[in-house]
């Protein structure tokens, strides 16, 4: 028998060892090479299991940026996380709640007892059967306001939660409106330099012409061959930043990078000359409606009810509880017959708690949560400064691209005349090749800073949006 245990015993601690070494993470063999073993393959394994969530946009449709907005926050999965996370915190508040009732327990119980009990001069056999259900019940009666407490700071937290959800789709919009106007500005981009290159390739055509008639030199066709190079060069880097553009914006619409993506023209979008309202509007409108500061308002709500909760435990805890128990008894002991009893047993009991003496604990904790909620202050008035500033610096960025409009506007129609009289004029022989060059360089330029302005005053448009908390709340609007 004891060979026996001593073999179970080693096959035990052998079993154990193996185990150990299986299940057991180790550091990499040297520093000079990727580690690669079992868990990095499950995980490989576990990351084709997530599913994935997303789809495909029609590529034969015109998005509006209205609908491609509508995709994000449908699709993102940024808004998925929040959404989570709020839901989460709302079930957080349910917990707190439920202290507001009384817990109840149920067990069950059942057992047999054998003894040799000892009378006189003998010992004699004594069997017990034993089967109960029992409830405890148990139920706060007063906390002087802990319970209270925690509940107003987990509403608060839900108001936070919340309020973050609604940043994630504030965030989101902008991301869509950012990436939709660099699609608009690579798509205007592009037409600019295809114009430019067809110009390019107009003057090349009559540098060639007038060389054949003996009106013009080779050094001349060789400049403008020169030119059409360099400007299908800046066409294929259009088209470069183009499909870059496609990615960020497919991207933040929550599917994948290779699809394609048709938006609406530059040239429909209506283009604001002015702002409607001042910058001390704005900075209101920021400041009452900025989904990010009211989370931190809301942390402040929280971070006072916290107090509460901490001076409540100055105070003692009555508390009650009452356990009915239902008992059946068997029991036969030698020479005797079988004996039964059944009964409800059970007892009630008020609790009264009260730390007297915790070695200051209670203080320190409740100077922790005032200062919570003073540091939660000071972090909100923090952040009025901050919205104040990006606020300014959205709407000051706003006019500039306002009035830089208005000056490409302007340049580009120069460029255009200039570009036209210098190209006659080098028909007719009175302006050499270089005069045209320059005007063309400078025309495809003035194309390029023209869709670049009116690109800006979009994005700068979208940005005050932002920062003034407008996105969200037109969102909101059916």
């Amino acid at each position: 028998m004891w060979r026996l245990t001593k073999l179970h015993l080693a096959f035990l601690t052998a079993t154990l060892l193996t185990a150990n070494c299986v299940l057991a993470q180790s550091a990499p063999v040297s520093p000079n090479l990727p580690w690669h073993g079992l868990g990095e393959q499950r995980i490989e394994a576990d990351a084709h299991k997530v599913p994935d969530t997303r789809y495909s946009i029609d590529p034969g449709k015109t998005y509006s940026l209205a609908e491609l907005i509508d995709l994000a926050e449908s699709h993102n999965p940024e808004t998925r996380v929040a959404w989570e996370r709020a839901r989460a915190q709302a079930a957080a508040l349910g917990i707190a709640r439920s202290e507001l009732y009384p817990t109840l327990a149920a067990a069950a119980h059942s057992g047999v007892t054998r003894s040799q009990v000892y009378l006189i001069d003998r010992f004699y056999r004594q069997t017990v059967g034993d089967f109960q259900v029992e409830l405890d019940l148990n139920y706060t009666l007063v906390d002087f306001g802990a319970r209270s407490g925690r509940i107003a700071a987990a509403r608060a937290e839900v108001l936070a939660a919340n309020f973050a959800f609604n940043d994630t789709h504030r965030n989101i919009i902008f991301q869509v409106q950012q990436g939709y106007y660099q699609l608009l500005n690579a798509l205007g981009q592009e037409d600019a330099a295809r114009a430019s290159l067809s110009n390019a390739q107009a003057v090349q055509q009559s540098a060639e012409e007038r060389l054949n008639n003996g009106l013009a030199t080779l050094p001349d066709v060789l400049e403008a061959r020169s030119a059409t190079a360099q400007a299908e060069y800046e066409l294929q880097s259009v088209l470069g930043a183009e499909l870059i553009a496609a990615g960020n914006l497919a991207t933040v619409l929550g599917t994948s990078a290779t699809n394609t993506i048709h938006v609406q023209p530059l040239k429909e979008l209506p283009i604001p000359e002015s702002l409607d309202d001042s910058v001390d509007v704005a900075i209101d409108r920021a400041l009452a409606q900025r989904p990010d500061l009211m989370r931190q308002v809301a942390e402040v709500r929280s971070a006072n009810a916290r107090v509460k909760e901490a001076r409540a435990t100055y105070y003692p805890l009555l508390s009650v509880t009452v356990s009915p128990t239902g008992q059946s008894l068997y029991g036969l002991q030698q020479q005797f017959p079988w004996g039964h009893t059944a009964g409800l047993v059970g007892g009630a009991a008020f609790n009264l708690n009260w730390t007297v003496f915790d070695g200051g604990a209670r203080k320190n904790r409740l100077m922790q949560a005032e200062a919570n909620v003073h540091s939660s202050e000071a972090q909100v008035n923090v952040s009025r400064d901050q919205i104040a500033n990006e606020v300014w610096t959205a709407y000051s960025n706003l006019n500039t691209a306002l009035r830089q409009r208005q000056a490409a506007t302007s340049l580009l129609e120069a460029a255009s005349r200039s570009y036209d009289a210098a190209l006659e004029s080098y028909n007719y022989g009175l302006r050499n090749l270089l005069d045209v060059t320059a005007a063309q360089r400078t025309l495809a330029q003035a194309r390029s800073t023209d869709v670049l302005a009116r690109t800006q005053v979009l994005t700068a448009l979208a940005d005050l949006a932002f920062r003034s908390g407008n996105a969200i709340v037109r969102s909101a609007k059916p």
